[in-house]
């Protein structure tokens, strides 16, 4: 049972990165799954989530307008575009599937000119 992460890296404010999240282990496709960011010296928030079968999409309201989880079941993946990224972005990020307590190892997205 496991997740991982990748797609973070360095970028400039404004651009864009997109995060996957790959699972392993579970039946994916019955799972709410989810994107958490912890910023130096601050506590783990949700960024998004996403259903099982895309019915419901929720954001955080700093990343509204700006960010887009995604699935695809078949792949058992689950994507995060970010774009227009803001340096209070800079963050480890990580997907969770919140019915099952699983983390993934979290990728580092740094927003900085």
């Amino acid at each position: 049972v496991r997740l991982v992460e990748s797609g973070g890296g360095l970028v400039q404010p404004g651009g864009s990165l997109r995060l996957s999240c790959v699972a392993s282990g579970f039946t994916f496709s019955r799972h709410i799954m989810s994107w958490h960011r912890q910023a130096p010296g601050k506590e783990r928030e949700l960024v998004a989530n996403i259903w099982s079968d895309d019915s419901i999409i929720d954001y955080t309201d700093s990343v509204k307008g700006r960010f887009t989880i995604s699935r695809d079941n078949a792949k058992k993946t689950v994507y995060l575009q970010m774009n227009n990224l803001k340096p209070e972005d800079t963050a480890v990020y990580y997907c969770k599937v919140p019915t099952l307590g699983l983390w993934g190892q979290g990728t580092q997205v740094t927003v900085s000119s």
